[in-house]
């Protein structure tokens, strides 16, 4: 009996050592090798393989062609009947793509694609494959949330063979995985869920939806930090990565796109988790601006720029006397660090020392703000409330802060202006790069160069 062959593997980027070792060489982290048995190698298999993995990334080109002469049409795409969801994928689903949706766990990243499913069902050819929930469950599901049960085929396995072998005889056009982490492959000996089962369960599925123009969900989990489980060349191996965020006691939702090969990065879905399942957000900055009719000091409202539109958020700030020897910096939305960092721009550039405060920072609606376009609305706000100076309704910021005091341009600063004039924002502090020739109607834009300059503005 021949010996089973192992090898061990990274866990963060999936990279094989032949044996046991205490650091990646490959992505530098501690202690991410795990064992993994390998399949023996079937008779013929050599002779077969190139076979069996063509067609992987589509059709492939046995030929050397020139760039220039490569057809240039246009792949179509379905609707996945939300308009937020289209969006974040870049205008709809390709056929022949893989995405992967992941998630906390109630986030609602199966109810999102059951939903998806069964109305996708009334018109085309969907499978839905669940390997978590058995199929009881998974109609009463449908049942609660009121859904279009007919014309959806279900199946519950988790064999990647048996649900290959249904595939093929049922040639669906969406093929639907609940999850990647339960399914396994019969010639990979160690339990589902694992580095190996999942890396070769996630490329047997991929390599058929490739080869049949489908198009394949798999809902991913993720770990107790947020990031995606399983191995990282998962995420190498898919088209498109989705995470649906959102806590329990939030009803809103958001999906935000990491990784589309169809479409823009960073690309945001706003949802409402309602009684009868999610329902999409079309107007997210009337949900983020809904504020009470007093205005508090620490309170503003900027314009950031998620993927292709401008949404307005709420930013508030706290400043208290700090009782500790070292003064708090907390952020919520935002990045710490660069709380820090404009803080001591404030002090230095803004004349304003906060050094014996504690200072809180939010961003009101769990939304996220990764770009730099906050900082001037950061430090405005953190400037009201140390001042207990509450700011115009009707005031609108944006801008980067640099280290010399400084109000550089940000993209699409046009657009944003324009945003906020819609919602009736009467006043505008911008960068001066980013000032309009002629304000729109009804509003006062100020364009600013310094930090010193927006503060005599209020």
């Amino acid at each position: 009996m021949a010996k089973a062959k192992s090898a061990f593997v990274c866990t963060e980027c999936g990279a094989e050592y032949r044996k046991w070792q205490g650091q990646c060489s490959s992505c530098q982290e501690w202690n991410t090798l795990s064992e993994v048995r390998l399949a023996a190698a079937r008779p013929g298999a050599a002779a077969t393989n190139g076979a069996a993995r063509g067609g992987y990334a589509g059709g492939l080109s046995r030929e050397v062609v020139d760039l220039a002469n490569v057809d240039l049409a246009e792949v179509p795409r379905l609707s996945s009947t939300f308009e937020e969801f289209d969006r974040v994928l870049g205008g709809g689903l390709v056929p022949g793509s893989a995405v992967l949706l992941g998630g906390n766990p109630g986030a609602g990243k199966s109810t999102l694609l059951l939903q998806t499913a069964c109305k996708l069902a009334q018109g085309r050819s969907v499978l839905y494959v669940t390997g978590e929930e058995s199929l009881s469950q998974v109609a009463m599901r449908a049942h609660r949330l009121q859904l279009p049960t007919r014309g959806l085929k279900m199946l519950a396995e988790t064999s990647v063979e048996t649900i290959l072998a249904v595939a093929e005889r049922e040639r669906p056009e969406i093929l639907v995985i609940d999850s990647i982490q339960t399914m396994h492959l019969e010639d990979i000996a160690s339990a589902p869920g694992g580095v190996a089962q999942v890396r070769e369960s996630a490329a047997a599925l991929t390599r058929f939806a490739k080869q049949s123009n489908t198009v394949l969900l798999l809902v991913g989990h993720v770990t107790k930090d947020g990031t995606l489980a399983g191995p990282k060349v998962l995420e190498h191996m898919i088209d498109a990565s989705l995470l649906l965020e959102g806590g329990a006691d939030s009803r809103f939702r958001t999906l935000r796109g990491q990784k589309n090969r169809f479409g823009a990065v960073n690309e945001l879905g706003v949802f409402a988790m309602l009684e009868h399942g999610l329902k999409e957000v079309k107007n997210p900055s009337a949900i983020f601006l809904s504020r009470g009719e007093e205005q508090a000091s620490g309170s503003l409202v900027m314009v950031v720029w998620e993927g292709t539109r401008p949404i307005l958020v709420e930013v508030q700030a706290l400043l208290d006397d700090s009782a500790l020897g070292n003064p708090r910096r907390v952020a919520v939305g935002l990045d710490q660090n660069r709380l820090a960092m404009l803080l001591a721009v404030l002090h230095r550039h803004g004349g304003l020392f906060t050094g014996d405060q504690d200072v809180f920072l939010n961003v009101v609606g769990g939304v996220k703000v990764l770009e730099t376009s906050a900082d001037l609305a950061v430090l405005l706000a953190v400037v009201s409330s140390l001042q207990n100076r509450p700011l115009a309704r009707e005031l609108v910021v944006f801008g980067e802060v640099g280290l010399s005091g400084e109000i550089r341009p940000v993209p699409s600063g046009q657009e944003r202006i324009v945003e906020a004039a819609k919602h009736g924002f009467k006043r505008a502090i911008v960068p001066r790069a980013n000032a309009p020739k002629r304000d729109p109607e009804g509003m006062e834009v100020v364009a600013v160069d310094k930090l010193a300059d927006a503060l005599e503005v209020l």
